[in-house]
């Protein structure tokens, strides 16, 4: 059962400000914008009611809003200032003056040559970085010029990396990189250079979806990596091999997932558990505002489904197709500090109703979703009166959500068997054999939480930087607003 808010919904809270914001009224075209960043954060805002400036009767006439917002020479200036208690209280809340890339990133597009990279200090405390390959997307730059997880580059364009330039060099479209070898720590050029090239890739969120049998038990392993609707096809479809092989135990590889949609989430909990659309997934506590001008409980409510159905901004059916879930009563999930919103929600919501276990390490702790505004007179993209003069977006913060049992973790979710990625012994992906996966089957078939039989480097060093943490999406949950 899905449950979005309305256009209706949304016109019914705009009414409700003490100050309208209509298109319709008088309010110069140079204060467009920063009318759309209060008007919505007015709406919407999570902590609206803690902001000053946000309050309903703050401003008593259009006069006093227009010349308020006059006040700030752009509209980052406006959005920040309204944030309340940024990076201690809201960590996630963001602008962008650009809503195709946001959109597109939203969706897994975006410009790249396929690796996703962590950077680690040298051993030597020099203050340079290194950074070490952990993924690479399929199809990409990357990919067809033999980059592999574990690869370590210590130089870009001839310079070496340091954590002051390391988003500059890797910022072009493109550069040539230099290969080192790992050397305890302080890695050493080994005379080995690629250029890379850019460009726009989408990538299949459902990374790897296997049986491993190990035993009597038969183990399905999906490592998922975005929680992005158009992917939702492909999700269902590994729970369907899974389902048809018979899997006795289930792995949900989410050590890179930072999040996003809640739909998505909501059926992914459901083709793990297949518990009855009755039973309740999520809850929603929005702003007072909103809170009060809804006096039907459920309608904040997310509940399991049965079935995967999604629509375009149009009303236009994507995808209509039954669950596959595989029934259990038990899964495990990998983790790490890249483990973020929706994934977490995932691992929240199933707790009430399913043993749940955790590989790996302390997650992000993002409890918060958002959604996206435009501006127009409902904040939608299709909503009446678009504004076509520029093309900002807000994503604020505008809920948190909790379990059926009004449970979450803002500190994030501790592991009961704690295993850090080793940047030098990082192994492959899907296979047996990696770190984390490899502890992950043992916990599985053996029971044992202690210390995990494998090897490790005595030489475990810290990542102090990610290539992901410059994406519009990054660590990111939201709602559709429909």
């Amino acid at each position: 059962m899905k449950k979005y808010f309305t256009s209706k919904f949304l016109l019914l809270l705009i009414i409700s400000a003490a100050i309208s914001c209509s298109k319709s009224e008088d309010i110069p075209q140079e204060l467009e914008i920063n009318d759309f960043v209060w008007g919505g954060l007015n709406a919407y805002y999570k902590w609206q009611g803690e902001v000053p400036d946000l309050a309903d009767n703050k401003f008593s006439t259009r006069e006093q809003l227009n010349n308020y917002l006059a006040g700030f020479s752009s509209p980052n200036d406006l959005f920040n200032s309204l944030i309340y208690r940024p990076g201690e209280v809201d960590r996630f809340s963001w602008i962008v003056d650009d809503y195709v890339a946001h959109n597109n990133s939203l969706q897994g597009i975006r410009s790249t040559n396929g690796m996703k990279l962590i950077g680690v200090r040298y051993s030597d405390g020099s203050g340079n970085i290194f950074i070490v390959v952990r993924d690479v997307i399929p199809g990409s730059d990357a990919d067809t010029k033999g980059i592999t997880r574990g690869m370590i580059i210590n130089e870009v364009n001839g310079t070496q990396l340091t954590s002051a330039n390391v988003n500059g060099l890797l910022d072009p479209d493109s550069y040539t990189i230099s290969l080192a070898d790992y050397n305890g720590g302080n890695p050493v050029a080994n005379g080995t250079t690629i250029d890379l090239v850019k460009e726009q890739i989408q990538e299949n969120a459902v990374k790897i979806a296997k049986v491993i049998t190990q035993g009597a038990n038969k183990i399905g392993y999906l490592m998922y990596n975005q929680f992005s609707t158009p992917y939702d096809g492909d999700l269902n479809n590994a729970f369907a091999t899974f389902r048809n092989e018979g899997i006795t135990d289930l792995i949900i590889d989410l050590r890179y997932n930072g999040g996003g949609s809640v739909r998505t989430a909501t059926y992914l909990a459901s083709m793990i558990s297949g518990q009855p659309t009755t039973n309740v997934f999520s809850q929603q506590i929005w702003n007072d505002k909103v809170m009060n001008s809804i006096s039907n409980r459920d309608f904040f409510l997310n509940y399991f489904t049965d079935r995967l159905r999604n629509t375009d901004a149009n009303g236009q059916v994507i995808i209509d197709e039954p669950i596959n879930t595989v029934n259990l009563s038990s899964v495990y999930f990998i983790v790490t500090g890249r483990t973020a919103s929706a994934s977490e929600l995932v691992i929240n919501g199933l707790l009430p109703y399913i043993d749940v276990n955790l590989v790996g390490t302390q997650t992000v702790g993002k409890q918060v979703g958002s959604i996206t505004l435009y501006d127009s007179d409902d904040y939608t993209r299709t909503g009446p009166n678009f504004n076509n003069n520029h093309t900002w977006a807000m994503q604020p913060i505008v809920l948190e959500i909790q379990n059926k049992d009004g449970q979450n973790e803002p500190n994030g979710y501790t592991p009961e068997v704690i295993l850090e990625e080793d940047v030098a012994n990082l192994g492959v992906l899907g296979d047996p054999t990696e770190p984390l996966l490899a502890r992950t089957i043992q916990y599985i078939t053996t029971g044992s939480r202690g210390s995990s039989i494998l090897s490790r480097s005595s030489s475990l060093q810290k990542t102090i930087w990610n290539s992901e943490m410059k994406n519009l999406d990054y660590n990111n949950m939201y709602i559709e607003l429909k």
